[in-house]
């Protein structure tokens, strides 16, 4: 798909980079140096897709999400809205793979979901069939091997639950099972270790 026809849609992709005809690229949606989108992808709208990104066949992603530098993201990922992915940050979408014994096709990728508002961290790593809740933090360098819970700042290897954070990316200080952030002045409560905002 030339660069023109996505103009016309009022999406920018840069002269460097590919988009393969089948794609589907949201309004307002900017694509800088060197990356390809693969036929059957589906990018939402006011999204900023960094240098050197792939987005695979039949990956969907929704608006106003940002894709950092050297990001890879395979058939199986779904990005809900307003996802951060940072640079360098890998996702997988086999378990078992094997150079000898190829694991291609929907029957073999194990699904990874990135729920609404999510962000990860640079060169953070995230093995396939897990889901990372809304609003998580998972941070640089971590390897995911679990779900992550909605709110939840998780890092290291593996990564662990080391507190909660607001919407807005403070960390919450609970008192008892209730937190309010200070900059905003949402309000959350724990309740049998699963964090809901309330106000």
């Amino acid at each position: 798909m030339s660069v023109l026809e996505h103009r016309q849609t009022a999406a920018f992709v840069h002269p460097s980079s590919y988009v393969d005809d089948g794609a589907q690229i949201g309004a307002g949606t900017k694509i800088w140096h060197f990356s390809h989108v693969m036929a059957g992808a589906r990018i939402g709208s006011d999204c900023t897709i960094g240098q050197n990104v792939v987005i695979a066949a039949n990956v969907r992603i929704g608006d106003r999400v940002k894709v950092q530098n050297n990001v890879s993201i395979y058939e199986g990922v779904t990005l809900e809205d307003e996802v951060f992915c940072g640079p360098s940050m890998v996702f997988t979408n086999v378990g078992t793979p094997r150079s000898g014994t190829p694991r291609r096709g929907a029957s073999y990728y194990q699904p990874t979901l990135v729920r609404h508002g999510a962000t990860i961290g640079a060169n953070a790593t995230i093995v396939c069939g897990n889901e990372l809740g809304a609003y998580c933090f998972v941070g640089a360098g971590s390897v995911v091997t679990r779900d992550v819970p909605d709110y939840a700042m998780v890092y290291g290897n593996p990564a662990r639950i080391k507190g909660y954070a607001c919407e807005c990316g403070v960390k919450l200080a609970f008192a008892e099972e209730d937190a309010e952030c200070a900059p905003c002045g949402r309000r959350y409560r724990r309740v049998d270790g699963v964090v809901r905002r309330f106000a």
